[in-house]
């Protein structure tokens, strides 16, 4: 057997493959967290929980000289 520089050989082509396989993998994996957290933020923006009802009178008058 001899091995020449430059050359393709199965194992190196199968160790490629597999990286980009795993590449693949953790890049299918961060997308689908990114997913989440937009669902999730989208979700606490929904218009529900955003209205809070005022307490007490502070804060509602607000006098403006010009």
């Amino acid at each position: 057997m001899s091995i020449t520089i430059g050359s393709t050989d199965s194992v190196q082509t199968n160790t490629e493959s597999a990286h980009a396989i795993l590449t693949a993998k953790k890049a299918q994996s961060q997308q689908e967290i990114e997913g989440q957290m937009a669902l999730k933020l989208i979700e606490s923006a929904s218009p529900e929980g955003a209205a809070m009802p005022a307490v007490g009178n502070s804060g509602h008058n607000i006098n403006i000289k010009v």
